[in-house]
Formats: structure tokens, sequence, C-alpha cells
């Protein structure tokens, strides 16, 4: 097929045209112990007050009204201390316990002295005191509700939930959320030079992308199938796809137009439709997009900078979309050093990143991955590159 300029787009279009193409998919309730990775499907509530008491923030003593304070008793936590305290009085309290009835403050132990059955405030407690001898009061003290009230939205939908999002959950009383059904993935690795094993040797080369791309599938938030090896000949590329159940099926090389490159004849068999043949973007010019029947299929080139360029271009907007979260927006940086692009596509330079300074490194070839090691992600220059001090859209990589 020829792959003309109607599948070309720039670098911002593809990123909206993959987010456009997906639907959001089947709503799952799953325990917290299976959501993590996945996005909120709504928000999360409080089911109650947080916390649900006054609690103590320190360890030390609850104390009533002026000092010194008499000992009375002990208040830990998951064990309420049930007497009412009185002027005066005070119990040793631990950090999180309910604060009993009548307490009126909380004195670090740090900041007590033991005198007999008295309890006297030192050094910072003891600048607070009023003229009576009284803490502020709540001094050290979470009220009830002081993190959030009940029906207070502690989580927005569209949040991917990460373990500690996953404890604000439990904190807030659930044990299960509504969340979006990851999108399975199949990759299929194309390239009778690829080797599975050892250094390249014999005019083969080591497939770097096979032990990696499992790894992206999980950081953008999709589910992997399988990873599979594919002969460079349009039946088994035919085959491979057609046998795929997957709801998106990410292909790396073949995306030209070279003598093994068979990957557009294959879609073209499998009645499949194109979205995007190119991208004005450098490393990544030969990526696509199709629709075949209900399934999509993004095309990475086989140049692992340029594969994974077109991951970033392509599959996170795509899985954004499907999960029901808005195109990912870009942060900015400031560019270290003039910085040269091609006069018509946008260039992502690798950099690292310190004090938001982007800085490019070496080993910026297509071809290369070795930049990886000490990059922060990439700087996306406008055709024609960029000047020293510029501000420019950043990317981030995990």
């Amino acid at each position: 097929m020829s792959t003309g300029p109607e599948f070309e787009a720039t670098w911002e279009q593809a990123r909206q045209l993959a987010h456009a193409s997906a639907t959001p998919t089947a709503l799952v309730t799953l325990p917290l112990s299976g959501a993590a990775g996945h996005v909120l499907a709504h928000d999360v509530p409080a089911l109650g007050d947080m916390p649900p008491f006054a609690a103590s923030r320190i360890d030390g003593w609850a104390v009533s009204g002026a000092g010194p304070w008499k000992r009375v008793g002990d208040a830990l936590a998951g064990h309420e201390f049930v007497s009412s305290l009185a002027i005066g009085e005070c119990v040793h309290i631990a950090t999180g316990a309910v604060m009993p009835e009548g307490a009126t403050a909380a004195l670090k132990d740090e900041e007590s002295r033991i005198d007999g059955e008295k309890v006297i405030a030192i050094d910072g407690a003891a600048g607070l005191l009023d003229d009576t001898g009284a803490l502020p009061y709540f001094h050290d003290v979470r009220p009830s509700g002081y993190e959030a009230k009940s029906g207070d939205v502690l989580i927005p939908k569209g949040t991917k939930l990460t373990p500690a999002i996953i404890g604000v959950a439990a904190a807030g009383g659930h044990d299960q959320l509504t969340v979006f059904k990851k999108i399975v993935v199949d990759v299929l690795i194309f390239g009778d030079e690829l080797l599975s094993s050892g250094p390249s040797r014999d005019g083969k080369v080591r497939d770097s992308l096979g032990p990696q791309l499992p790894l992206w599938i999980d950081y953008i938030g999709a589910e992997l199938n399988q990873v599979k090896l594919v002969a460079d000949t349009l039946e088994d590329h035919f085959a491979a796809i057609s046998q795929s159940k997957a709801d998106l099926i990410v292909t790396t090389g073949g995306t030209a137009a070279g003598p093994v490159d068979h990957l557009h004849n294959a879609i073209v068999d499998a009645s499949g439709s194109f979205i995007i043949d190119a991208v004005l973007v450098r490393p990544g010019y030969h990526q696509l997009m199709a629709k075949i029947g209900d399934q999509h299929l993004i095309g990475l080139p086989g140049n692992p900078q340029s594969a994974v360029i077109g991951l970033l271009s392509l599959a996170v907007p795509f899985v954004a979309g499907a999960n029901g979260q808005p195109l990912p927006d870009l942060e900015t940086c400031e560019l270290s050093t003039d910085l040269k692009g091609p006069a018509r596509e946008v260039r992502l330079a690798l950099c690292s990143l310190e004090s938001n300074i982007a800085t490019p490194l070496e080993h910026l070839d297509s071809s290369m991955l070795r930049g990886f090691v000490l990059a922060d992600g990439y700087a996306v220059l406008p055709p024609g590159g960029a000047n020293a001090g510029q501000i420019v859209p950043w990317l981030n990589l995990p």
C-alpha cells in the first residue's frame, strides 16, 4: 500500500488521535488488594469522619484544664479511657488514642516532667500555658473530622491507584473500589535479525524491546497477555494479528516500507484501517496506529528509542482514553543549551533534569538505549530546535 501524507500527523495531533480513538472500558468492582494500577471510575468518599473521634497527635498526656495534673490512668490506642477527666487530671495517652471526655489538650512526653503523682509542663509546652496554667484548647489533638468529614471526596475519579492511595481508601472505610477494567495487550516482536539471549553475534542483534515492553505495558496501566516473536513474512504477520484476542496489539518493527516490512499489508489483509501512518517526530517518525474490527494496533519502530517514543506518544494517550482519563498534560522545562531540530518535525531529546533545567545526554541516536541510564525524560523541541533558556514541553520517563 502507499503510505501517503493523508495518514501523517503532527506529534500533538497523534497524541490527540490516539486518545480519541479509545473507548472507555467496562467497569469492574475489585477488592482493595486487587485494585492497584487500575483507574477509579467514581469518586471515593469518606464513609465516616476521619478521624471518627478526637485523637491525640502525640505520645504523652491527655490533660484537663490547668496543671499541674494528677495522673489517673492510661488511654492507649484501641483502648479508650472510659472515665471522664476532671479539671486538673490527666491520663497517659498514645498517638492516635481517643481523647477522654473532659480532656482539653495533649502534652508531649518530652515536654513534661513527673513529680510524684503530678505531671508538669516543661520546655516548649511551658511557654504555651495561659495565666491559669492551661494549654491552648486541643493543643496536639486531632479533632473528629480533622482530615475529612463524612461524604468528603477523598480520591477523585480518574485517579490511578497506587499502594498509598489504596491506603487512603481503606482509611476512608472502603473494602472494594469500582475501576475501569485494564485493556489487554498482545506484544508482537517482528524481526528475523533478533536474538532472545546472549550478546549480538553472527549478523544478528539482541532484542532489547521484548524484555522491556511487558514492564512498559504495566507502567502505562494495561494488562499484558503475551509477548510473541513473529517471523518476517507476510503470512506470519497476518496470522499473529488475526489470532490475537487482545484489546490492543503492540508491534515492534516493520513500520516503514523496507523489503521485509510487512505490517502495512498485514493490516490491510486483516481488513484494518489506518488512523495514523507516520508522526512528525524524531526519533519515531515511522510509528502507526490502526483499527481492526474492535481491536486497535499500535506499530512501534524497531529502533529502541523510536519505539519508546512511540509508546509515550500513542500508547499512553490511548490507555488514558480507555481508562476514562483526559489526555495527559505535558510539564515544562528550561533548556540548558541550544538544541537543533529538523525543519518540520518535533524533536524529542533525551535529557537529565535538575532544578527544572534540562541537559541533553549522549547516545541520542534512535538505535541507542544507553542514554536512558541517566535520563529523566524528553525535552520536546519545536521544528527547527530551541535555544538555551527557552521553555519547552517536558515528557517524563518512569
